[in-house]
């Protein structure tokens, strides 16, 4: 069981080095004559320099993260993505509580590993329509050693603005890797979806605790 919440987590750690960017688009930023590229590489800039910034304590870095989260990625589709047909078995209330979770475990996560970067540089290479809503921004994450990770966004455009849908780290979908490793706690703990919600927990408790650690 240990083994199957640490690999439903490989996932989020492996975004860690997106999260900087992919989470910082504005809600307002669709304007007129402007490409999705536009947006990823100046407000990749703004996150890599605010988020990064060690005088930004962790509690402050956890809320910074939930808002530019909450405003600028489409938790909703990409939590529902991931869960697949689990959805439909689990109660209302487990459902509830699935998407609070989900949204806390990426907050959570990203915001204890902040502090973990200095001196990456974010460059947009390209972008390319994907369909009749979204683009895909491709870009890379240049590191002070070490070879750049290359990272691709899927923006959609809605309501007036972009949402990011999935993320690309060196051609590994982040949504489909999730969505099979959720599936395999619920499958291994014989099709229990609460299993998935107690190793949910377990998770944001650890890190949690971890920060009140360090404070």
């Amino acid at each position: 069981m240990m083994t199957n919440r640490r690999s439903i987590f490989r996932g989020a750690v492996g975004l860690l080095l997106a999260g900087l960017v992919a989470f910082a688009l504005p809600a307002a930023a669709q304007q007129a004559g402007k490409a999705p590229s536009d947006f990823v590489q100046k407000l990749g800039d703004r996150a890599i320099s605010v988020l990064a910034d060690p005088k930004v304590s962790k509690p402050q870095a956890v809320e910074v993260f939930r808002e530019l989260l909450n405003d600028n990625f489409d938790v909703q589709t990409i939590g529902r993505f991931v869960l697949g047909r689990y959805w439909n078995t689990a109660q209302p209330a487990q459902q509830k509580e699935y998407m609070s979770l989900f949204e806390q475990m990426i907050v959570e996560v990203y915001a204890e590993r902040f502090s973990q970067y200095s001196g990456e540089t974010f460059k947009v290479t390209g972008s390319q329509p994907a369909g009749e809503r979204d683009a895909v921004v491709t870009s890379q994450v240049l590191r002070p050693s070490g070879p750049p990770v290359n990272v691709a966004w899927r923006v959609r455009g809605k309501d007036g603005g972009f949402k990011i849908v999935d993320v690309v780290v060196e051609n590994v979908s982040m949504s489909q890797t999730q969505r099979s490793e959720f599936a395999s706690v619920i499958e291994n703990n014989g099709g229990r979806f609460e299993a998935l919600l107690d190793a949910l927990r377990q998770r944001i408790r650890t890190v949690q605790t971890g920060q009140a650690s360090a404070r």
